[in-house]
């Protein structure tokens, strides 16, 4: 009888062990996460979005997309980011440089690029078609001084000669995308934004698009990297060839990419 019991307490023993290693391995090593979570700034976010969701249905992996100004997703992607995308290639730079540790510089790619361009008014009321009609008298211009965009129209600018007519006309700059459009669509006396031609195609029911020249237009890229503490390695890999695919390349193009 007293082996019966002393046998049955060593049982026990092992059970509550196992049971607490089983804790133990739970906390320090949590359960893979089985939906790939991506994170980056609004521009870029159609095609993003589009692929994500034809990825999904084409291998069984679920991606998520969480887009728009850095500061309303930073905090959960430091938790649980897969990967991280930019929307310049200075852009991911200075989210390296902010958030040291976060990305995996050794898996950083370049996607596609996209050109600038100058969104007007449904109608083009001021009939802007180049870069010289921005320096008239009466332009109201839009710029964003970040998000991708920093300095975008000085550079177009610059090689002709524009800077000090183009300057003038800007009556207010914001950080991001997304404070941009919200001024667009609240007060129609913003007459111009240089930006990327790919918003065009986020916002055609309040813009239209004036495409620059082959010569001057400018280009910036899309790059893309795996985050360091991902535990979805080979399906945040794998999602990032697919982007990659010519098929891919059709969409991103449909969006206002090169």
């Amino acid at each position: 009888m007293k082996k019966k019991v002393i046998f049955v307490g060593c049982i026990v023993c092992m059970l509550v062990l196992l049971g607490f290693s089983t804790v133990m391995e739970s906390k320090w090593h949590p359960a893979k996460n089985d939906v790939v979570k991506v994170y980056g700034p609004g521009g870029p976010l159609g095609p993003m979005k589009e692929l994500a969701d034809r990825f999904t249905d084409e291998t069984g992996i679920k991606v998520e997309v969480t887009a728009g100004p850095e500061v309303k997703w930073i905090d959960q992607a430091k938790q649980d980011a897969d990967i991280i995308y930019g929307g310049s290639e200075y852009m991911l730079t200075d989210f390296i440089l902010k958030h040291p540790g976060i990305i995996n510089e050794k898996t950083r790619t370049e996607l596609y690029s996209r050109a600038a361009g100058i969104l007007v008014r449904k109608g083009n009321p001021k009939q802007i078609q180049t870069l010289e009609d921005l320096t008239k008298n009466g332009v109201k211009i839009v710029d964003v001084n970040g998000a991708g965009q920093l300095g975008l129209w000085e550079d177009l600018a610059g090689r002709k000669g524009l800077i000090s007519g183009i300057s003038k006309n800007i009556v207010i700059s914001v950080e991001s995308s997304a404070e941009a459009i919200e001024l667009w669509k609240k007060n129609s006396k913003y007459d111009a934004w240089i930006t990327y031609e790919s918003w065009h195609y986020r916002l055609t029911d309040v813009t239209e698009l004036v495409q620059l020249p082959d010569e001057e237009k400018l280009y910036r890229g899309t790059p893309i990297s795996i985050t360091s503490k991902t535990d979805n390695k080979k399906e945040a890999k794998q999602f990032i060839e697919y982007l990659k695919s010519e098929a891919s390349h059709q969409v991103f193009q449909k969006w206002g990419w090169k």
